[in-house]
């Protein structure tokens, strides 16, 4: 299952400008209203809020954001309507992407999404065609610089972890998906330190491709996750930690 998380620690590896910054606080801000829209702005009722005003803090998103956020949610301050889209396609090499977003333009995201594929050797699939092949699961990242990994990894399955995988530099611990918020206080009552926790779509099985369709599908990636309408990214391809490399020494340079 190591694809996605592999992916996300690139991503943080490279490094936040603050362009990206203020595009991944729009994402969130989109995220919240969402959820507070679907299930009212009590945290304390509503776990998908609880996760996401928790997932803008560990982005350190400033509270006034996020209070603003909630209230056009609720109605008190007025923003666009908001509905959730989910888009499936193949990569080069015929991976399976699974695309999520907050949009207020349906078909222009469709098309922002067609597009990208399009230009990056790949192609939209129909409805159903790779959901299947995803399960929702919690994901949280700990990273493990000056600490031992095993010790942490105990630590994981003693808060409830259902799997915990080691991999360079930081351990994945997955968990139910309902079962996310209490695993991570856990942990954190344990005085272990959470780089990130998400609700996210795991690949039942993966994929290996050759180098070169590798680092064609992580530029596609790079590019969904880039549209300002897309929330989340997952494919089913296990990238090898070369490269992974390879693409990170490639970004920092771009």
């Amino acid at each position: 299952m190591s694809g996605h998380s592999k992916w996300s620690s690139i991503k943080h590896q490279k490094g936040v400008t603050d362009a990206r910054r203020g595009k991944l606080f729009t994402k969130l801000t989109r995220e919240i209203i969402a959820v507070v829209r679907e299930g009212g702005a009590n945290p304390e009722t509503n776990r998908r809020l609880h996760l996401a005003i928790q997932k803008a803090r560990d982005n350190s998103m400033p509270s006034e954001n996020i209070e603003r956020a909630i209230k056009r949610g609720d109605g008190t301050l007025e923003g666009a309507t908001l509905v959730e889209v989910v888009l499936e396609g193949y990569s080069p090499g015929g991976a399976a992407i699974l695309v999520e977003a907050l949009t207020d333009n349906r078909n222009r995201t469709i098309q922002d999404v067609r597009n990208t594929f399009s230009k990056s050797g790949g192609s939209l699939g129909e409805s159903g065609s790779v959901t299947w092949l995803f399960d929702p699961k919690g994901l949280i990242i700990i990273e493990t610089a000056n600490q031992d990994a095993d010790e942490l990894a105990l630590k994981a399955i003693d808060a409830g972890a259902e799997d915990v995988n080691n991999e360079k530099g930081y351990i994945e611990v997955y968990t139910k998906p309902e079962e996310l918020e209490a695993v991570r206080s856990a942990l954190e009552q344990n005085s272990v330190i959470i780089c990130s926790a998400e609700l996210a779509k795991m690949p039942k099985t993966t994929v290996k491709l050759d180098e070169h369709s590798a680092l064609q599908v992580l530029k596609l990636l790079d590019k969904l996750e880039e549209l300002d309408d897309v929330q989340h990214v997952c494919c089913n391809v296990d990238f090898t930690d070369d490269v992974l490399e390879k693409y990170r020494a490639q970004s920092l340079v771009r």
